[in-house]
């Protein structure tokens, strides 16, 4: 939806491309500047080797200045990737609307582990408990907390005796700092209460 609206905005000038065949077959008019961004939510890997392709292909292409792909997606698919090394499945608590959360079932799956994308705990199948003995569970980023609580608490439901343990992979350290205006609001307030 992201990309499908940034195109709205210039049809003719925007060129969606979704995978590498795309990158390699794609065909931009001759003579004018290029230039490339990627949607903040994409696999991280896929967005490389789209990238690769296209420098490749077009050497003067322009290229944001710093990564725009989401931190906390690049996080989190970097700890789905270690999660999947140990585990014999892997649950993604997620809309299926979510890009966020259907690249992190995709990174799983590309490290040669089921996965499943889901929400409500109905979704948990017993079986899945019956024929792996670890099962990784992870989140998209808007994912509320209770919902993978709701998930867990399922599994335990089928089984009981199991233990679960919180893998920790990297820290977050990004912080975000207000704009100038709301934190002069916030100390002019303060003052004012004084």
């Amino acid at each position: 939806m992201e990309a499908q609206g940034s195109t709205g905005h210039a049809p003719n000038q925007i060129t969606l491309i979704d995978n590498l065949e795309e990158a390699e077959t794609v065909q931009p008019p001759e003579g004018v500047p290029l230039a490339v961004a990627t949607q903040t939510t994409l696999s991280v890997d896929e967005v490389n080797q789209i990238l690769t392709v296209l420098r490749r292909r077009f050497p003067h292409l322009e290229l944001p200045k710093k990564e725009d792909i989401c931190y906390a997606t690049t996080n989190r698919q970097t700890a789905v990737k270690a999660l999947a090394k140990q585990s014999d499945l892997v649950l993604v608590v997620g809309s299926t609307t979510s890009s966020n959360s259907n690249r992190l079932r995709e990174v799983a799956e590309s490290q040669g582990v089921p996965a499943y994308l889901l929400l409500e705990p109905e979704e948990v199948r017993p079986e899945w408990v019956q024929q792996a003995r670890v099962i990784g569970i992870t989140s998209g980023a808007s994912t509320p907390e209770s919902s993978t609580e709701a998930i867990i608490g399922r599994l335990l439901e089928y089984a009981p005796n199991a233990t679960v343990e919180t893998l920790k992979v990297l820290e977050e350290d990004v912080e975000f700092i207000p704009p100038r205006t709301l934190i002069a609001q916030a100390q002019a307030a303060r003052t004012h209460k004084r």
